[in-house]
Formats: C-alpha cells, sequence, structure tokens
C-alpha cells in the first residue's frame, strides 16, 4: 500500500518566543512529514530569523512570507491551497506536538479511509491561572473509529469534546466542508472539524497528543472576552448551520446536543430566535445547564479546588505526562 503523505502548515505571527518548541516538536517525531510548511504573517519579532536557521537545519521546511498581514484564517486556506499531502495538520506557532501523534494518527487513518478526521486528548494549558486540564478524555480505551452516528450517540451521553489542537484530517475532507470560515473567526477550527466528523466519521487515539496553551492575549481568548463579537461569532455559526449544503451536519448537532460547548451565549440565542427553537431539546438543555454550572463554579473556585476537580471529574489523564521546560514556555 502507498504511504499517505503529511503536509504541516505553521501560521505563524509575532511568535518568535514559542516557534523553538513548537517546531522542535514536529521535527523530533516517530513519522517525519512530507512538507513542513511556516507561513509568516508580516512579524515584527525574531519569527522570520528563528525559521531561517531551522531551514539552514532542515530542508523540508518552507517559509513562505505575506507581503502584507492577513490574519490566521487566511493563512490557513492558503496553506491548505499549497499543501500537496493526503493529510493536514495546523499546529499553532505556541503549541507542541506530544510523542506519538503523527505515527499514531496516520496509522488508523491509514486502517479507515472513510474517517474524515482523526484526533487525540488534547492537554489544555491556561498561562494566566496555571490551570492544566485534559479535553477529548473517555470517548474509548483503544485507538477506535466512529462513524457520524456513532458520534452523536457518544455526543448525546455527553462523552464527545473534539480536541482541535489534535486533529489531523484528510485535505479533502476540509476542502468539502468549505474551508476555515473568516466569519467564524475562533470558532472556525471547530465548525470546519464537526462538519468534516459529522459527515465521514472520526478516529480517536485515546492519548495524549497535543499541548494548547492558552495565553491572556491569543486570538481565541480576547474573542471569547468580547460579549457583543462573540455574540456576533455564534450568530454566523447558526446562520452556517442553516445553509442547505450543511442540512446534514445540522441534523446531527440537534441530535447530539452539540452546541452544549458553547454556553449561556449560545443558549441565550437559542431562546431568542423561533428559527432555531429546534436545538433546543431535553439533551441539549441537560448539557448545557451542566456546562454552565461547571463555568460559573469554575470562576469562583480556589485554584487547589479547581485542579482537583479536573484530576477527579473526568479532565485528567492517568499518568499524564508532567510538564517540560520546553513545552512551558
Amino acid at each position: 500500500m502507498k504511504r499517505p503523505t503529511l503536509s504541516i502548515v505553521v501560521p505563524n505571527y509575532n511568535h518568535g518566543h514559542y516557534l523553538p518548541a513548537c517546531l522542535d516538536s514536529i521535527l523530533s517525531q516517530s513519522w517525519q512529514p512530507d512538507e513542513l510548511m511556516v507561513i509568516d504573517d508580516c512579524s515584527t519579532d525574531n519569527s522570520v530569523e528563528i525559521i531561517e536557521a531551522y531551514q539552514k537545519r532542515f530542508p523540508q521546511i518552507r517559509l513562505h512570507r505575506n507581503e502584507r498581514n492577513r490574519g490566521c484564517l487566511w493563512n490557513l486556506n492558503w496553506g491548505m491551497e499549497q499543501a500537496t499531502g493526503d493529510f493536514i495538520y495546523f499546529p499553532g506557532a505556541d503549541d507542541v506536538l506530544l510523542p506519538g501523534l503523527f505515527e499514531k494518527s496516520m496509522k488508523i487513518l491509514s486502517e479507515h479511509p472513510e474517517a474524515g478526521a482523526c484526533c487525540g486528548i488534547g492537554d489544555w494549558r491556561e498561562s494566566a491561572t496555571g490551570w492544566r486540564w485534559f479535553v477529548g478524555v473517555g470517548l474509548a480505551d483503544r485507538p477506535t473509529y466512529f462513524s457520524p452516528d456513532e458520534l452523536v450517540r457518544l455526543d448525546r451521553s455527553g462523552k464527545l469534546f473534539i480536541a482541535t489542537n489534535t486533529v489531523m484530517a484528510r485535505r479533502t475532507s476540509l476542502i468539502e466542508a468549505g474551508r476555515y470560515n473568516g466569519d467564524l473567526k475562533w470558532h472556525a477550527d471547530w465548525f470546519i472539524v464537526h462538519v468534516a466528523a459529522f459527515r465521514r466519521g472520526l478516529c480517536y487515539v485515546p492519548e495524549p497528543l497535543g499541548i494548547f496553551n492558552i495565553h491572556p492575549t491569543s486570538f481565541f481568548k480576547r474573542g471569547r472576552n468580547d460579549p457583543a463579537a462573540h455574540r456576533e461569532v455564534l450568530t454566523r455559526i447558526l446562520d452556517q448551520l442553516a445553509l442547505p449544503q450543511f442540512a446534514d451536519v445540522r441534523s446531527r448537532v440537534v441530535a447530539g446536543g452539540t452546541l452544549f460547548e458553547f454556553g449561556w451565549p449560545m443558549l441565550r440565542l437559542l431562546l431568542s430566535d423561533r428559527r432555531h427553537r429546534d436545538y433546543l431539546t431535553p439533551v441539549y438543555l441537560r448539557k448545557t445547564l451542566a456546562h454552565i454550572t461547571k463555568l460559573v463554579g469554575r470562576k469562583f473556585t480556589p485554584g487547589w479546588l479547581a485542579r482537583w476537580y479536573f484530576r477527579y471529574g473526568g479532565y485528567w489523564v492517568k499518568d499524564a505526562p508532567p510538564v517540560s521546560p520546553a513545552s512551558a514556555r
């Protein structure tokens, strides 16, 4: 069987401080990518110098320098168009990959050509609070392929949470999903991954495969902290799901109560617009109210108690890898 090819696309803007840890974690993988593109979006720090120094040691690295700042989602779509691999992975420049991500993901994806993507467990770390928890725990106890209908059943039981920082996707499945939608901003990755999964199914590796560093000034965090902007993005998600080309995905999102992840802001939107009332199923309401309770409790929870909850509330992995100096940068 022909070995499937893998493209890595790293968008970067002023993340020179984090780039070495990210690139080292890519270049030390047991399965090496066929191409590694780094797209620099007119950084004003020393990012380009760092990338060029890596290029001298690793000729497989391709550096593309934008003539003007384009934004993260434009860079992802440009990289998707330029990539030649059968599969594609988009790490953030401040992310760190854990050993085995490429090899284990590519292995199960090769065994399941029907799958749109593969994910593992995400090791999420919030720099402002020092909190650490794991996302995607408990979907299965061995590498598994889930069909779209099986994903809905997992979702209804409250077990489905896709750690987007670990997602390796079939390139064609992302293109079919409509690429990264600029209107969805910091939730564009959530949307495209769920479209691919609910249409073609999802592979899962029950191990921590990537570290997602959450910084107070990140694109994701700044957007979530702006209520008006976040409401607009959530409205756009509902608008996209209402389009005829996403009717199949919408039916599975409704059946599984998938929108619970967006908590109170999404619930308020659904209650305010009669067009979206079919999302308000008992499954969705149960999951959403539980999620809101957790979020409110977390806001007022002392650090030691939050860490205890993460360890014993289903957000921890037994024998979790410790925080290394490189991944803590």
